[in-house]
């Protein structure tokens, strides 16, 4: 019996002592929770968790960020070719002699000589050559006499320096020229390079027959050639 309450004492005081003991461990843990709680600051109270991270103001971001700049497109380089010919002739004005005659496109014979117009009223352009107004010479020929009288160059030798030839093209655009000399070849020694070869600018020149008339052959022993030039506009 004495044994039995000696146990009950002894189991009460173990349990007195562990009832401290657990006091003491929740207040140690306690403690070491506040601890931990003053050293330690909270996420929520921290100024730089509490305020966002400010944005960059517009100038640093523009400052910062490449500039893109556009240039403007190259210009395209105009490709320049030859200048555009004149118009073919269609009509020859000489009021000094009182000539305004058509114009027709003339070729070359067999033996590479200028043929010359069908119609005596008429007159021909060497198609081969520049045109008029075109830089070169410009050739037209023409009859000085028909069967029956006067053709349409025949006052050409009467021409003087300073006469005005005009040239009227087929688009309605005309060049003046000016005069300068008028000369009378041989036709066995035309100055063939002389009338047709190249010029600095643009020439004409009108030829016809002339000189005596040779019944046995039935035509002109000799040439009429007029030189004009490209009259200032």
């Amino acid at each position: 019996m004495r044994r039995t309450i000696t146990l009950r004492r002894v189991g009460a005081r173990l349990a007195a002592l562990l009832g401290s003991a657990e006091v003491i461990v929740g207040v140690a843990l306690l403690a070491v929770v506040s601890v931990n709680a003053i050293s330690r600051p909270s996420h929520d109270t921290s100024p730089a968790a509490a305020a966002p991270a400010p944005a960059p103001s517009v100038e640093a971001a523009s400052a910062v960020a490449p500039r893109i700049t556009h240039k403007p497109p190259a210009k395209r380089r105009r490709r320049h070719g030859p200048p555009a010919r004149p118009a073919r002739p269609v009509l020859l004005s000489i009021p000094a002699i009182g000539v305004r005659a058509p114009v027709i496109r003339l070729g070359l014979d067999r033996d590479r000589s200028l043929k010359v117009p069908k119609d005596f009223g008429e007159t021909g352009w060497w198609a081969g050559g520049p045109r008029p107004g075109e830089r070169g010479p410009a050739v037209i020929a023409g009859h000085v006499d028909s069967y029956t009288g006067p053709a349409v160059f025949f006052g050409l030798r009467d021409l003087h320096p300073g006469d005005s030839i005009i040239v009227l093209r087929r688009d309605g655009t005309r060049a003046r020229f000016a005069v300068q000399r008028s000369q009378e070849y041989p036709k066995d020694r035309f100055p063939t390079a002389r009338v047709y070869g190249r010029t600095a600018r643009p020439t004409l020149r009108l030829i016809t027959c002339g000189g005596e008339f040779d019944r046995s052959s039935g035509h002109y022993l000799d040439n009429t050639v007029v030189y004009a030039s490209l009259a200032d506009r």
